[in-house]
């Protein structure tokens, strides 16, 4: 059996404390999941801590550690806090073994070590093909167009298509698929009307939405000869059997096809069309499919995530290789981002058999996976062992109804649930006189702070809320003043 692997942990004063209970539950949890798991029991790595000469971790830089720090002997690696600037090969080569930054917040270290065993996983690949509407893109200058395109692109979308306003024409759609085509971009274009198909194929668009049998007649030839490819859909209410005629014509045709037995609004017949996915899937069960998500994600009024997630998962079961989604109301307007995400950790869930949890949490949005951070005996013990006028600001979730907003510093400890009695009791109890800059920081932390209180999210001082998919990152006040004393 090989040993455990040894690692440094190396932290500031205040840090100590929390940072040894939480490796102390996290090497106990450690410990029980390998005693329940086959082979002997005992985690694979255990720890130590170094408290080097500063009150908080976040002021560390890779510089300092090299003076303050011995050569440690007897472990594998040093880990330092997430905060931590500076050039980690160049200390490592100074110690003489490897330094890894751990997570920005301490209470992220059960999984930061759990990953560090296993592996990362990484979610490269997918099975699901991302179509990205432009709507009414013939109102939009070339400028616009290719900005937009550019956006879903980087979002992740594969193809562009381009929606047409219904009862209007579009003269110039050749020319601006023939722009996308030439930026580099794969282009598909939602009309059935004739002319613009044609000119759309004639500039290079490889998908054409969509075939009935309303314009069979030319679009199936037209698809035999030029090679592109179709969406193949039922006229409804008729349903999978209008199919037949349109799909054998195709394919007497030589003409590529996806089938998109079409999903329909909730209220409206979702449950049924729901269903058609699955009967052509056994109907037709090698046949390249699509689903068209905006009629749930664009009518119904609730954040976007969880209903890509959900519709991408049926498409995952159901081998329906493409989705088509739409980003015009405000509550979609990351939807493709969140599909490029969920094809990855679908397909990954898929593949290895495993549930979509606890692999990636950029799809949590709202919330947070979890909420661990502070108690209210280890905040009284921090409060007390603080040296100076700085203040700390820390929430405490007490529990699934609300908690606490917390500051303090040398001077005491306050706590409320509301931030503008919170300010208020701080300044009047200390008799701080604040700067404009300093009131405007506590004012924006304790907001960030309240928000975090009232959605059930965590809150690290001076770093952004975590939005999954959607966080900005800040930079932090440290990493300012630092930046400015190095100018």
């Amino acid at each position: 059996m090989e040993r455990p692997e040894r690692i440094l942990f190396v932290t500031g004063r205040l840090a100590e404390s929390p940072l040894r209970d939480v490796l102390s539950t996290a090497s106990v949890a450690a410990a029980a999941e390998a005693a329940g798991a086959e082979g002997p029991g005992g985690p694979d790595w255990s720890f130590d801590v170094a408290v080097l000469g500063v009150s908080v971790a976040a002021l560390l830089h890779t510089d300092l550690v090299a003076r303050r720090l011995d050569p440690p002997q007897g472990f594998d690696r040093v880990v330092l806090p997430g905060w931590c600037q500076g050039d980690l090969q160049e200390l490592g080569d100074s110690l003489g073994l490897p330094v890894d930054r751990g997570p920005k917040d301490l209470y992220d270290l059960p999984e930061y070590l759990g990953g560090a065993t296993r592996g990362p996983v990484v979610l490269e690949e997918h099975s699901i093909e991302i179509l990205a509407e432009i709507n009414h893109a013939s109102r939009l200058g070339e400028a616009e167009l290719l900005a937009e395109a550019r956006r879903l692109a980087e979002s992740g979308a594969d193809l562009i298509d381009l929606g047409m306003v219904p009862g209007e024409s579009w003269p110039g759609v050749e020319a601006a698929v023939r722009l996308l085509v030439e930026s580099g971009f794969e282009v598909s274009i939602d009309s059935f009307d004739r002319t613009e198909v044609e000119r759309s194929v004639a500039a290079g668009a490889r998908l054409v939405l969509s075939c009935d049998q309303s314009n069979l007649d030319w679009l199936s030839p037209l698809a035999g000869s030029s090679g592109i490819e179709v969406v193949a859909i039922p006229t409804l209410p008729a349903g999978l059997d209008s199919l037949d005629g349109v799909l054998e014509r195709l394919t007497a045709d030589g003409a590529t096809f996806r089938i998109d037995p079409i999903l329909e609004p909730i209220g409206m017949g979702f449950a049924a069309s729901l269903e058609r996915f699955f009967e052509a899937r056994r109907r037709w069960p090698e046949a390249e499919m699509m689903m068209g998500t905006g009629n749930v994600t664009e009518l119904t009024e609730v954040d976007s995530a969880g209903v890509n997630v959900l519709l991408a998962a049926i498409c995952q079961e159901l081998r329906v290789g493409s989705v088509l989604t739409t980003e015009v109301i405000n509550w979609c307007r990351s939807s493709v981002a969140e599909l490029d995400l969920a094809r990855r950790l679908l397909h990954h869930s898929f593949e290895e058999g495993v549930l979509p949890k606890h692999i990636d949490s950029g799809l949590v949005m709202l919330r947070d996976a979890s909420l661990r951070g502070e108690g209210s005996e280890s905040l009284e013990r921090l409060a007390g062992e603080l040296t100076d006028g700085n203040f700390r600001i820390f929430v405490e979730h007490c529990d699934r109804r609300g908690g606490v907003l917390h500051v303090m510093n040398r001077e005491g400890h306050w706590r409320h649930t509301d931030p503008y009695e919170l300010f208020d009791t701080v300044l009047r109890e200390t008799g701080t006189e604040l700067s404009s800059e300093h009131a405007f920081y506590l004012g924006y932390e304790l907001a960030k702070a309240r928000t975090a209180l009232t959605l059930g999210k965590r809150y690290s001082q001076d770093q952004a809320l975590n939005w999954g998919r959607l966080t900005v990152d800040e930079i932090s006040a440290v990493e300012r003043r630092r930046s400015g004393e190095n100018s």
